[in-house]
């Protein structure tokens, strides 16, 4: 569903062409605090902090409406968090770990279930070990959510798309004087300029881009020189050069009880789909930060290869028992169904990854089952998949998630340089740092001289 504007802050309905900017040196000015760009759950919960912190709050979306892709990602059960130990918790987030586990003492998995709870949404912890709501929905938390920021003074402003700052305005201020921020902003009724004493950027990464994370702020950031670090995909798919029977016959098929093991070494057991590309999924998006970068070292459109075990409870010597079995006139398809109850996709997968010659040797394609190739050629392109990886590098930024080049300009959310698997990982590490630049946007106002 989609979460009605503010009536008093919405912009009126743009026309077919869009926003429009008109003349910059003619666009009305007005002047805040706080500047929050981009209304997810990163920039409202920035918003929350900082007006919880005694400032005036104003919040800036390119859309008609706030937290498109939160009410997107909770259609199918809102995963808010995760209910593992801590420490298991903070591995999830890779190479950043230690940073995001510094994010996460500011505001934890417990933290995002008491903050859930105080808005009258009650969670319980899924078989999974997934949090959810208990309804399973986004909007309720969302409508609820909303309506104690408006209470509290945030003012929200949707249908204003930020187009940077003023072409020869500085974008730097220091603690000794009150410079301001000047950003661009088309509306509706055209070119809007906003001048703000502090700025908290919270722009998503590149996917989902119809709900609002277009990336257009990457090249406005790097001529402010922020170090961005490309956006990749995260949380994909990859695309396999399946067989046209393969593709018709079994995309959208679920592949279960599986281990999926990298040329590396990395195991993980779990399922995933067929899709009519390649392969989607639980198991797949875990892995797939790894086989991303797998693919990217190879420079190449070859892709690389994975190790599916389509039999992991079974033992390699019992397989390679039950397929040297004799078979008598039974088909190979048969014998496999009958002894080692491989059917379906598996056995379909088993065709697709393997020699013809394989299944006629028993010892081969024992192998083969315990060890089938599967190569994978590239993920799905990142306007699709669930999150994205790469943005503005952590090392650009200081402990408070302000700029180094841009002092007064702070960052939080999918825009930072980190990625983590799906299971509430994101959501929980969107809300913390946004928590940690909010209390660095406000400790940044509070040392300026007063106006």
């Amino acid at each position: 569903m989609t979460v009605p504007a503010d009536p008093t802050t919405a912009s009126p309905t743009p026309s077919a062409a869009g926003p429009h900017p008109t003349d910059a040196t003619s666009a009305p000015v007005h002047a805040v605090d706080v500047a929050v760009i981009g209304a997810g759950p990163a920039g409202l919960m920035a918003a929350e902090v900082l007006s919880a912190a005694g400032w005036r709050v104003d919040v800036f979306d390119a859309m008609p409406s706030v937290g498109r892709k939160f009410l997107m990602a909770g259609k199918g059960g809102m995963n808010l968090t995760h209910g593992e130990p801590a420490p298991q918790f903070v591995e999830r987030y890779g190479a950043r770990a230690d940073t995001v586990g510094q994010w996460l003492r500011r505001f934890s998995a417990d933290d995002v279930r008491s903050w859930a709870h105080r808005l009258g949404i009650d969670t319980f912890v899924g078989t999974s070990g997934r949090v959810f709501p208990v309804d399973m929905k986004a909007a309720p938390l969302l409508r609820a959510w909303l309506a104690r920021l408006r209470a509290s003074g945030v003012r929200l402003h949707v249908r204003h798309r930020w187009l940077g700052w003023q072409s020869g305005a500085e974008a730097t201020t220091t603690t000794t004087a009150a410079a301001v921020q000047r950003l661009r902003f088309a509306t509706p009724e055209g070119e809007r300029h906003i001048d703000a004493r502090t700025v908290v950027l919270t722009l998503g990464g590149a996917s989902w881009p119809q709900l609002g994370s277009d990336a257009a702020w990457v090249p406005w950031l790097r001529e402010r020189g922020v170090d961005v670090a490309p956006l990749l995909p995260a949380n994909t798919g990859f695309e396999a050069d399946w067989t046209p029977h393969m593709r018709s016959k079994f995309a959208g098929e679920p592949v279960k009880s599986v281990t999926m093991t990298l040329p590396d070494g990395r195991t993980r057991q779990g399922e995933f789909v067929i899709s009519e590309h390649g392969v989607e999924g639980s198991l797949v998006y875990a892995l797939s930060a790894p086989i991303r970068d797998a693919i990217l070292a190879t420079g190449n459109d070859h892709g690389t290869q994975v190790f599916l075990d389509l039999l992991p409870d079974w033992s390699a010597q019992r397989v390679a028992d039950e397929v040297a079995h004799p078979r008598g006139s039974r088909s190979m398809a048969s014998h496999l169904q009958s002894r080692l109850g491989i059917a379906g996709v598996k056995a379909g997968l088993l065709r697709e990854c393997l020699p013809r010659e394989t299944f006629n040797d028993p010892a081969a394609l024992a192998a083969g089952i315990k060890r089938l190739p599967l190569t994978l050629l590239r993920p799905r392109p990142i306007a699709e998949v669930i999150s994205s990886a790469g943005g503005v590098r952590l090392e650009a930024l200081d402990e408070h998630l302000m700029v180094h080049s841009l002092p007064g300009v702070f960052c939080a959310g999918e825009m930072l340089d980190w990625e983590a698997p799906t299971g509430g990982y994101l959501l929980t590490a969107c809300f913390a740092s946004a928590c940690v630049a909010g209390d660095g946007a406000a400790a940044f106002l509070k040392s300026l001289p007063s106006s």
